[in-house]
């Protein structure tokens, strides 16, 4: 039976992603079909990163495409110029991932010093009070919340490029604010994807709590028989 729900899950994940583009297609359902293929690549994207699998850095920037159309015209600014940030991190991730480790190896997970973390934790603060005055005078319409998700989101982004655990925290963190937000406007498939990543988060820090205690032999058979 173990065996066999990966096989299930994988198959109702493409049934539903394969109904919400008939759905978004035919208008069936009031779905944006931008939004529907940000679901969709969104979702995939975080799994891979809960399997330490390097096909989500690809998959994520598509992702962060979609995404930059759809914050665009729900005038989410601070969201939609993430998305572009997030592609160069993902391009850097891409490398770090492959060649960050010892001797350009692959890059195994790892904890953040005390030290990294609290330079982040004090650029978190300061970014997002910069960043919320900044979009008061743009008309943005949830400037501290879009600013903060938006800070937050980065430190989790560079956290996870350099494949340090605690950057599962952050984005638990910010996904739960995030659900509110993107219900608050109106955004609601989005929001349903991001309570989703809530619950991937917590199996993605499971995982790589699990890959740290493991031998680099160990990790790499676990993973391949994933």
């Amino acid at each position: 039976m173990k065996k066999a729900l990966p096989t299930i899950m994988y198959s109702l994940s493409a049934l539903v992603s394969l109904g919400l583009v008939i759905a978004s297609y035919y208008h069936i359902a009031p779905l944006d079909m931008t939004e529907v293929f940000g679901f969709i690549s969104g979702g995939l994207c975080v799994w891979l990163t809960v399997k330490e699998n390097i096909w989500n850095w690809p998959i994520g920037i598509a992702n962060n495409v979609f995404f930059i159309v759809l914050f665009w015209n729900s005038h989410l600014y601070a969201d939609m110029g993430l998305q572009i940030v997030y592609i160069v991190l993902s391009v850097l991730g891409w490398y770090w991932w492959l060649k960050g480790g010892k001797g350009k190896t692959e890059l195994p997970v790892s904890r953040a010093s005390v030290r990294t973390l609290a330079v982040l934790t004090v650029l978190g603060v300061v970014c997002t009070y910069g960043m919320m005055l900044y979009l008061r005078t743009i008309s943005d319409t949830a400037p501290f919340l879009d600013a903060l998700t938006t800070v937050m989101s980065l430190i989790a982004q560079y956290l996870l490029t350099k494949k340090y655990i605690e950057n599962w925290f952050v984005w638990l963190s910010a996904d739960v604010i995030y659900i509110g937000l993107y219900i608050y406007k109106g955004l609601y498939l989005t929001g349903i994807l991001y309570a989703l990543f809530f619950l991937m988060c917590i199996a993605g820090y499971r995982a790589w709590k699990k890959s740290m205690q493991l031998t680099p032999i160990e990790a790499d058979l676990t993973l391949r028989h994933v």
